[in-house]
């Protein structure tokens, strides 16, 4: 089947610099596979808010900062997001996915936001920024930004490990994950020397089809998060939610700026830009 933008929805790339997928990958030589690095690995139990070893090895340890909602959409919700998506076009992103950007054009570097070609959140999250927002740890979030993302097993999709960016964006981050149970790992480059364990934590984070997560806090800004190619069995598309840093906000130094960017983003009339 054609995707909205005459694809195959596999063929294209949109690597940049040191991320890869499959596509790029094989029209790459490579030079020899570089030795993965020895880490402990841990499974995050969302009802104990622990991390537990996978094969007994260490002692559980506390994990704050994230958040799950299972069946946060039914399967009928799913499925109107779904179809409403693949009616605009998916874009060719980093590691082998495809996006759809409802939020303003940033220049992180440079730490500059462009109002002009953002038209909001799109109409169908209304009902959904509502229902989240019944939730306590969810309470006046308020999202400027939502960002669809398509992974495909056959295009090798994933994301490294990384931080979101902390200038803009505010400390929640939240996504709805569709189509297909993933897993959200995350990792801490320098181990946790206090409970002996010296080298890398990894500690998968179960993500079941229609649920929601929230990162925030520790999770947030101390253990970098991924999704790894291996962990991609079907297709999978979710929608991460972005709230502004509190400089974009009432007495922030940038604060008539978050205002004019909120007001745009909860009319809720988004077209992708």
């Amino acid at each position: 089947m054609m995707a909205p933008d005459g694809s195959d929805g596999v063929s294209q790339c949109g690597c940049k610099g040191i991320r890869l997928c499959l596509l790029c990958e094989n029209r790459k030589e490579k030079e020899g596979t570089k030795d993965p690095k020895a880490a402990h690995h841990f499974i995050y139990n969302p009802e104990t808010k622990l991390a537990v070893c996978k094969d007994a090895g260490s002692a559980s340890f506390s994990f704050p900062g994230i958040f799950l909602w299972d069946d946060f959409i039914s399967e009928e919700e799913e499925k109107q997001l779904i179809n409403s998506m693949d009616q605009d076009a998916w874009n060719p992103s980093q590691s082998g996915r495809r996006k759809q950007d409802f939020g303003p054009k940033v220049n992180f570097k440079k730490r500059k936001v462009r109002v002009g070609g953002f038209s909001g959140l799109p109409s169908l999250s209304k009902e959904l920024v509502l229902r989240m927002q019944q939730e306590p740890c969810l309470s006046g979030f308020q999202p400027v930004e939502q960002c669809n993302l398509d992974y495909n097993p056959q295009r090798g999709s994933a994301i490294d490990p990384h931080f979101d960016d902390s200038w803009l964006w505010g400390e929640r981050l939240v996504t709805i994950n569709m189509l297909s149970d993933t897993t959200l790992t995350m990792s801490l480059e320098q181990g946790l020397p206090e409970l002996g364990l010296s080298e890398e934590i990894h500690v998968a984070v179960r993500l079941p089809r229609r649920c929601l997560v929230v990162v925030y806090g520790e999770a947030r800004h101390r253990w970098k998060h991924a999704i790894r190619r291996q962990d991609i069995h079907k297709r999978r598309v979710c929608s991460t939610y972005r709230e502004l840093s509190a400089e974009f906000l009432p007495g922030g130094q940038q604060a008539e700026l978050g205002a004019q960017l909120l007001k745009i983003a909860l009319d809720f009339k988004g077209i992708p830009i």
